[in-house]
């Protein structure tokens, strides 16, 4: 089962309460165990000294009436229990008159322990030397070392899951406070996907916070989506309308050669005028495949862009002899990309030309890139566009009003520029009224990475 965030969150902030308060403890009581320790031991050292001088004189007296300094375990007792603050210590001298201890002195510690400090569970051990070569040893319970270790487990018992419970508790609590914008973000997105509305505004978008920004960028989003979407309703319903025309047009003029007999003559031109209705949607139907098309089904061999600019030329004469086209590509120039797509482009920005500047000179040159690409340019003298209709021009099925009677679909550029975006080139358009209209195509040298496509070589 996945934990909600906020869960997620309220635990998180618990368990790091937890070792904080774990690594707190663990420092308070190291500190406040060395502080006793060093209390114990100073304690324990004094004692030490004074039953130490104590022994000594002993000793000393010992070794003036017998020759040797010896103690018995009785007299030893009755050294230490001479000062309050030795008689609760146990002794154990060893020296050149043998080994005696007190009786509840540790039998199995090792006599042979060098002069130092050392630590036995809840009690403390000093071997200090004396006069004449011997050595005394000093025990001391000090129970308040082990108490310390006790009490440290017991608070930390107590403490540690009051402390986790409690920071989960508040952690909870503040994570939904600082979730409820998340809350807020996800109904207005629920909103949004459930009544289609990509352009509403939601809650929190700008530049505040993360999940501001995160608002914000949503909402880019979406708008983006809708935009796309609406390009693709007027697309449709463009292609629709442009396709009923042709479609309806075929049917009626079918339905009229057929309501009557005719003689040979007249149904040869009805068939004629017939197949000018099919080359006009064979053409349409072309086009719009070509805007469809994945660019991940790009052909990738090389394309002489010389030689598709000569077949536009020469196709444009052809189609209006009186026409003035020439061309200008005074060295070849090969790019890698699809042959059909782009001499498709290079054509429609030719008959683009033709189309709308009827009577214009038309100059289509070809001319290498600064980049290391190519470019295809074609130019004409006609009347020319204004500012509002040229940054329209481009979109697909959009015609200006004054070039509606010329025919066309309004696709020749949008297809021009679907072919430079996925070889990943561009298409540029400039045009001033009274100064003519210029197309430039401009092509990389290679299809760009991510561009996909099928390679081809020439046989």
């Amino acid at each position: 089962m996945r934990l909600t965030l906020r869960a997620r969150l309220a635990l998180t902030a618990g368990l790091a309460t937890a070792l904080a308060a774990v690594l707190v403890a663990a420092g308070l009581f190291i500190a406040v165990n060395r502080l006793l320790w060093l209390s114990q031991v100073e304690g324990l050292q004094s004692g030490a000294s004074a039953v130490g001088a104590r022994v000594e004189a002993a000793l000393e007296r010992s070794a003036q009436t017998f020759g040797v300094g010896v103690l018995s375990a009785p007299e030893l007792r009755r050294l230490a229990d001479a000062d309050p603050q030795t008689r609760r210590l146990e002794l154990r001298l060893s020296g050149p008159g043998g080994e005696v201890q007190t009786p509840r002195f540790p039998a199995e510690l090792d006599p042979a322990l060098p002069p130092g400090v050392y630590s036995l569970e809840d009690r403390l051990l000093t071997v200090r030397p004396l006069r004449g070569g011997a050595r005394l040893a000093v025990l001391a319970d000090a129970p308040v070392l082990g108490e310390a270790r006790r009490a440290f487990g017991r608070a930390l018992l107590w403490l540690l899951p009051l402390a986790l419970a409690l920071a989960a508790g508040l952690g909870y609590l503040v994570a939904g406070r600082l979730l409820v914008p998340l809350r807020r973000l996800e109904g207005a997105a629920r909103r949004i996907g459930a009544g289609g509305d990509l352009r509403s505004p939601l809650p929190g978008a700008g530049e505040g916070d993360e999940l501001a920004r995160l608002a914000r960028t949503l909402e880019g989003a979406f708008r983006r989506v809708a935009d796309a979407r609406e390009r693709e309703q007027d697309f449709v319903r463009a292609a629709a309308h442009d396709l009923r025309s042709p479609l309806a047009a075929l049917r009626a003029r079918v339905d009229a050669t057929l309501s009557r007999d005719r003689d040979p003559e007249r149904y040869r031109a009805e068939l004629r005028e017939l197949g000018t209705d099919l080359a006009r949607l064979s053409t349409l139907t072309g086009h719009l495949l070509l805007l469809a098309r994945d660019p991940a089904a790009l052909a990738r061999e090389p394309v002489p862009l010389r030689d598709l600019a000569a077949d536009a030329v020469d196709r444009a004469r052809e189609l209006a002899p009186e026409a003035d086209v020439d061309l200008v590509a005074p060295q070849p120039l090969t790019v890698h990309g699809d042959r059909v797509l782009l001499g498709q482009a290079v054509w429609n920005l030719t008959a683009n030309a033709l189309l709308h500047a009827p009577g214009a000179a038309v100059t289509v040159t070809v001319r290498p890139d600064p980049a290391g690409g190519a470019e295809v340019e074609v130019r004409d003298d006609g009347p020319g566009v204004d500012a509002p209709t040229l940054a329209r021009l481009g979109e697909a099925f959009y015609r200006p009003d004054a070039s509606r009677t010329a025919g066309g679909h309004g696709l020749g550029l949008a297809l021009a520029r679907r072919a430079a975006e996925v070889h990943g080139g561009e298409l540029r358009l400039w045009s001033e009224p009274g100064r003519g209209f210029v197309a430039t195509l401009r092509l990389p040298a290679t299809l760009p990475l991510g561009a996909g496509g099928v390679v081809r070589s020439r046989a």
